[in-house]
């Protein structure tokens, strides 16, 4: 077997859930899962691709009528421009895209930057290519990448091939501003790097408007996008690289070894979300929102410091002092004493020691029975430890 599939190991999270799931009843806060329905206009168009017997082979890089409507779609919302017959290619999710960016590009000793805490599947993807992940600590700066930090990494680690962005964070909800962004862009444009910015909560963002990345250094950047989180449509699989039409071209090598083509159906839904779907995002956006103010202002009242999301749906929570520290030990004492399933934050990688991710893609039930649960806990613990 190749050693470095052997080195791979399931992910935490997997692991953390199936132990939920085996929990009757459980209240279940750690899945990035939108609770809402695919919407109907999307789902009534795959059902009419079927129903037509539009059921066979695409071309790898997607349906180019299908390509035009998501160049169409991502000039309107965030003012980028990319040629749909070179610049962009669809996936099987942004899972697919990163790791055909990945085989793409990296060699054998090569160094991917993570700024982190960062989701799980990049640091396996770059080991899986030879690489290695080099983790940039952000726990101090409130999680996120300061261009100062970024110019040290790059001067000491000069194997840095790929910068992994990822915009509304998975998993602190932190963003970037368009003036942060540009400061980040002067450091990288004195470096042979790729930035692969993984912005699939585009849609989801709160504070202020998203501002992609490929506006700003599009020479150097991949953008990764996708349907999954913005229209309830995870299970579809459908996502978006686009960038340089010289590099998309190689990765398009990639794609077509591992899936030929993604699936037609989805793709006719797909173009049915980037043609008639602009404003599906906007209901779901604002229900987030509602949650995420009542879920941060019961944790801070429950005295969990977090920062206040800029988008996703997720909030990452500090463990207040006088409880356990330990998070994997918090997180599964919590889940088998109340039932509630929330993520250590340290599965996430460094910076993530003591802290927790808690989903806010759950009903508004799931929110409220949190935040009892987690009351009663906090309660019960803190006397043991003053009774200690």
């Amino acid at each position: 077997m190749k050693p470095s599939v052997v080195a791979i190991k399931q992910q935490d999270i997997f692991k953390f859930n199936a132990k939920a799931k085996s929990i009757p009843g459980a209240v279940n806060m750690t899945v990035g899962e939108p609770n809402f329905p695919t919407p109907d206009h999307i789902k009534k168009a795959a059902i009419a691709a079927i129903d037509e017997n539009k059921t066979h082979y695409t071309v790898p890089e997607g349906d180019h009528e299908l390509l035009h409507a998501v160049a169409t779609y991502l000039h309107d919302k965030y003012d980028l421009n990319y040629d749909p017959e070179s610049q962009i290619l669809a996936t099987a999710g942004v899972t697919e895209g990163v790791f055909s960016v990945f085989n793409a590009i990296l060699q054998t000793g090569d160094e991917v930057l993570l700024p982190s805490p960062s989701f799980t599947i990049y640091g396996p993807d770059a080991n899986f290519n030879g690489a290695s992940p080099v983790y940039l600590d952000t726990s101090k700066t409130g999680f996120k990448m300061t261009p100062e930090m970024l110019a040290e990494v790059l001067r000491t680690n000069p194997r840095i091939k790929i910068l992994l962005l990822n915009y509304p964070s998975n998993p602190t909800g932190v963003s970037y501003t368009k003036a942060e962004l540009e400061a980040l862009a002067e450091v990288l444009k004195k470096h042979d790097v790729f930035v692969v910015s993984d912005e699939i909560y585009s849609e989801l963002t709160y504070n202020f408007k998203h501002v992609s990345f490929g506006t700003i250094l599009p020479e150097q950047t991949i953008l990764l996008n996708g349907l999954s989180k913005s229209h309830a449509m995870t299970g579809w699989r459908f996502g978006v690289v686009c960038g340089p039409a010289e590099v998309i071209a190689q990765i398009n090598k990639i794609h077509e070894l591992a899936t030929t083509s993604i699936t037609s159906i989805t793709q006719y839904a797909a173009l049915e979300a980037y043609k008639n779907g602009y404003d599906d995002p906007i209901p779901m956006r604002k229900e987030y929102q509602a949650r995420r103010d009542i879920l941060h202002k019961g944790l801070k009242e429950l005295g969990f410091d977090c920062p206040d999301p800029d988008g996703a749906f997720y909030l990452f929570i500090k463990i207040p002092e006088g409880l356990e520290q330990d998070d994997v030990k918090f997180a599964n004492e919590l889940l088998e004493e109340e039932h509630l399933a929330i993520l250590p934050g340290s599965f996430f990688g460094i910076g993530g020691e003591g802290h927790l991710r808690l989903s806010y893609a759950a009903s508004m039930d799931s929110i409220n029975a949190c935040l009892d649960k987690l009351g009663d806990f906090v309660k019960k613990h803190s006397k043991l430890i003053h009774q200690a």
